[in-house]
């Protein structure tokens, strides 16, 4: 069995969303005689997180009420590493999805050190598609599932359909593939998403 962490670091001067200053992290360290303390001031949408519908959605459901079971499970990576822009139903016509799948995307976002203004995303007619499947989640190696669609509408039907949204993987060292999947997002209340890691372990029959 073999174990990838596909979570992404967190520190001062990580890549964040549209390198928004107001997204760094920031870390303070105090140390009094032997004992260090450190105090971490986060955005819940740093680094690998899972978002919850209030995110896209006005009275949309908090962190707290997402289904834990659909985050432990089989999971799939899909390598479209070739794919520029957004991920349309074609390039995802010659993969075998079905209902309950939990799909991780693959793209040349994982191999990208500094935030990417263009981005590879899903879609809305892919997102449609993976609602139509009724997959139970959806992971993706960028910061946002989808860019430049006014109204958010990936976000919305993936969300509308009750499927998990995790972004910001980092899957470069993943090859295409079932996989187990456990994602432990911080036990948040009352937020619109949660930072978490992830990880896949290949060879775990479950």
């Amino acid at each position: 069995m073999k174990m990838y962490d596909i979570t992404v670091p967190i520190y001062e001067g990580m890549p964040v969303y549209k390198n928004k200053p107001e997204k760094q992290p920031k870390l303070e360290q105090v140390t009094n005689a032997h004992v260090t303390e450190s105090r971490l001031s986060i955005d819940v949408h740093t680094g690998t997180h899972i978002d919850a519908p209030l995110h896209m959605i006005n009275e949309g459901e908090t962190f707290e009420t997402l289904d834990l079971e659909k985050l432990v499970g089989a999971c799939k990576v899909l390598d479209l590493s070739e794919v520029d822009g957004g991920i349309t139903q074609d390039h995802l016509q010659r993969f075998d999805i079905e209902a309950n799948d939990f799909i991780l995307f693959k793209t040349k976002n994982s191999y990208d050190e500094e935030f990417n203004f263009e981005f590879v995303y899903l879609a809305e007619c892919s997102a449609k598609l993976l609602a139509e499947k009724k997959i139970r989640g959806v992971g993706i190696d960028a910061l946002g599932v989808e860019r430049s669609q006014e109204g958010h509408p990936t976000h919305k039907t993936l969300f509308g359909s009750g499927i998990i949204v995790i972004e910001g993987l980092q899957l470069k060292e993943v090859k295409e593939g079932p996989y187990f999947m456990v994602a432990a997002p911080l036990k948040l209340i009352g937020t619109d998403a949660a930072p978490a890691r992830v990880l896949l372990f290949e060879g775990l029959n479950v």
